[in-house]
């Protein structure tokens, strides 16, 4: 990635900034979309320059205040017109202008964390329980108590923003709930070369040898 820009928001006393991430986001995705260059690929990468997962205050959200957008080409990111997706919300936004990546960074990975809650698990336990009984002959209680020992916990320590698919409605699917998209920032020692998905971040989420890197500065 050789050139970016950075989106400020721009917090108000009634407007929290979770709330403006969750309606900035939502319109990159879709402009991301409409931009993409295969099926839910995208030239366009994300970045989070202020992303911490340590609670710093009350209201602090733990993206930071600050977007930043990449891309190999100067040309990606002015066609792309971040500004026209944006302008309901340009009293919230500070778009700055494109430029050149510094010469001097290092390289960092943004990944969609797929993270299950405590009802999740409960069923997932139930299901496994279930099974094990029926296999076993065990009765079901014993088999939850067994299966308790190796339980997952239930992260909810990483940043998210809550989104609604673009993906989903153009394959006319009724549902169209939003969704947590977690994000996971994954360190890395060079460059990786790979794809992006339509949210921006890498479309490998689990070889951490096979992760679309980004420059970090």
């Amino acid at each position: 990635m050789k050139y970016y820009l950075d989106i400020t928001l721009l917090p108000e006393a009634d407007i929290t900034l979770g709330f403006i991430w969750q309606k900035v986001y939502q319109q990159v995705h879709i402009a991301l979309v409409d931009n993409k260059v295969s099926d839910n690929e995208s030239a366009i990468a994300v970045s989070f320059p202020r992303y911490s997962t340590e609670k710093s205050g009350e209201h602090a959200f733990p993206l930071g205040n600050q977007l930043r957008l990449l891309a190999n080409e100067q040309s990606q990111l002015t066609e792309l017109n971040i500004a026209k997706w944006l302008n309901r919300f340009e009293d919230y936004v500070h778009i700055k202008s494109i430029k050149p990546v510094p010469e001097k960074v290092t390289q960092v990975a943004f990944v969609r964390q797929q993270v299950k809650g405590e009802s999740r698990i409960e069923k997932d336990m139930l299901s496994k329980a279930e099974r094990w009984a029926e296999k076993s002959g065990q009765p079901i209680d014993t088999c939850l108590v067994e299966l308790e020992k190796s339980k997952p916990k239930a992260d909810n320590s990483l940043p998210f923003i809550w989104l609604e698919s673009q993906e989903t409605k153009q394959r006319n699917v009724s549902d169209s709930r939003k969704f947590p998209l977690f994000i996971k920032k994954v360190e890395v020692t060079e460059q990786q070369v790979g794809t992006f998905n339509c949210y921006g971040l890498s479309a490998n989420q689990s070889n951490k040898e096979n992760l679309a890197s980004i420059p970090q500065f």
